[in-house]
């Protein structure tokens, strides 16, 4: 069970025992078995019992791996006695063996630390997402949200596409603050602050930062794309980050009749290979991923169209959404959606990008945010690559809310609306300027990263905020 959560990079060395871990070479492995077990408290003591000078040489990452346990002690607080009260309000008939059963179809998450069985904070409200006597209920919601969705893609259509096929172009205004606690670091010491910024590509251009608080350094060769800013700390005050930003977003979509009648064969250049290649720490095309391609796709399916609709149809239609522990206490995301059988969002989007790695088809991670009338929020999806045509948008996660309708079945296979706000094109890079520190979120960057010259500031200690200020059709 454990084994799913060590952070990636804190890679698994092999078995010894933790009294042998004295020196640089074996202590990372003790710890790792230490963890792997959820002897959170036996591996903290071991790492500091270790000499002053393996301490001092592996500082960042002792501060990574306590950061990490500390995050999934933060994820894992429901006790179980209280997770089944909580149950039984709601669903007082409830049995022991209903409740069995349902952690073990992973309906219900729970972790064993340092002896002690406790549940994910979010396993209850998981449960009537994820238990089988629930689903009437929650495929009429996906109906109602299909409906929704069918509204902004038809009002779109209306609109002429570009020269890209890009169209129902809107001017966006968005407001960002973060916001750190008072006497978070001490008075005097200097905050380092990353915060996103969208990103050129073939549905957004024309971004302006229109105003900051602050100076702003814009990123420079990250896939995670940000303004920074920088701010010493005052005692007994908390310290205040803003800016405010444009940008125009259009929509684009592409049939699948039309792709077929473009697509041409792959060539074997240095961006197909890298786009089908692994990519750890969670896009890992191991020789099990290939076969569950395979098995997904059909021996053969040449065409790399019906291929990747057949693996977006796929998980749309067996993962249904999950609030997310999370990501850094993760080893493996897409790994843990098909152990788990469920996912959010960007769990599910890497499982997509993974398989279609897997099955030869160029994929890539886009998030940032989601900015459907009333429903702001982060949000994760995708791209896939064609030959002949480039790069088309795929929301593997909007895709589960339209599967049962016929008019949007297919829409976010190869589609993406307005509602969106892109800052990343990619996973687990380096921010820009360099963060020394473990970052709050490993594999993106959305709500920001606060570090300070010990070490970084978890969620616990700042918050942030995404306003949409407008968003109007551009004359």
């Amino acid at each position: 069970m454990l084994k799913k959560t060590i952070i990636a990079f804190v890679a698994f060395a092999g078995l010894m025992s933790a009294q042998a871990a004295t020196d640089a070479t074996n202590w990372r492995a003790s710890v790792d078995q230490l963890m792997n077990k959820g002897e959170f408290t036996q591996a903290s003591q071991l790492m500091r019992k270790l000499p002053s000078k393996v301490r001092k040489a592996n500082a960042v990452t002792i501060d990574s791996l306590n950061q990490i346990m500390g995050r999934i002690r933060k994820d894992f607080t429901l006790l179980p006695e209280d997770g089944v009260k909580q149950i039984r309000e709601k669903m007082p008939d409830a049995t022991d063996e209903q409740i069995n059963n349902w952690k073990k179809v992973k309906a219900i998450e729970v972790m064993n630390i340092d002896g002690k069985e406790l549940w994910f904070r979010k396993a209850v409200r998981n449960l009537w997402l994820l238990g089988e006597e629930f689903a009437e209920v929650n495929q009429a919601d996906n109906t109602e949200g299909s409906e929704k969705l069918r509204k902004y893609v038809v009002r779109a259509m209306r609109t002429v596409p570009d020269a890209n096929g890009v169209r129902d172009w809107h001017h966006v205004n968005v407001t960002f603050t973060l916001d750190v606690d008072a006497d978070a670091i001490p008075a005097g010491e200097t905050l380092r602050v990353w915060m996103p910024i969208p990103y050129e590509n073939l549905r957004q251009k024309n971004i302006k930062l229109e105003s900051s608080n602050r100076p702003v350094t814009w990123s420079e060769g990250s896939k995670h794309h940000t303004v920074y800013m920088e701010a010493v700390a005052e005692k007994g005050k908390p310290t205040h980050f803003e800016y405010t930003f444009s940008y125009d977003v259009g929509e684009r979509h592409i049939a699948q009749q039309d792709l077929l009648a473009m697509v041409e064969p792959y060539k074997n250049t240095p961006e197909y290979v890298k786009y089908t290649s692994s990519e750890y720490p969670h896009i890992v095309i191991t020789d099990a991923m290939r076969e569950l391609a395979e098995q997904i796709v059909g021996t053969p399916e040449e065409n790399p169209v019906l291929a990747a609709s057949h693996i977006y149809h796929w998980i749309a239609s067996r993962f249904p959404w999950a609030g997310a522990r999370e990501y850094s206490t993760i080893k493996n995301i897409p790994e843990y959606v098909l152990e788990n059988k469920h996912g959010d969002c960007g769990q599910v989007g890497l499982l997509y990008i993974t398989l279609c790695r897997a099955a030869g088809i160029p994929a890539r991670w886009e998030s940032g945010y989601m900015l459907h009338p009333g429903e702001v929020n982060f949000h994760d999806w995708g791209e896939t690559y064609f030959e002949g045509v480039g790069w088309v948008p795929t929301d593997a996660s909007f895709g589960r809310t339209t599967e049962h309708s016929e008019q949007m079945r297919d829409y976010y296979a190869t589609g993406m609306d307005i509602y969106r706000m892109a800052s990343n094109e990619g996973v687990g890079d380096k921010l820009s300027p360099e963060k020394k520190y473990i970052r709050s979120e490993t594999v993106d960057c959305q709500m920001g990263e606060v570090e300070w010259k010990n070490g970084n500031l978890y969620y616990d200690k700042w918050n942030s905020s995404f306003k949409l200020n407008s968003i109007e059709p551009v004359k």
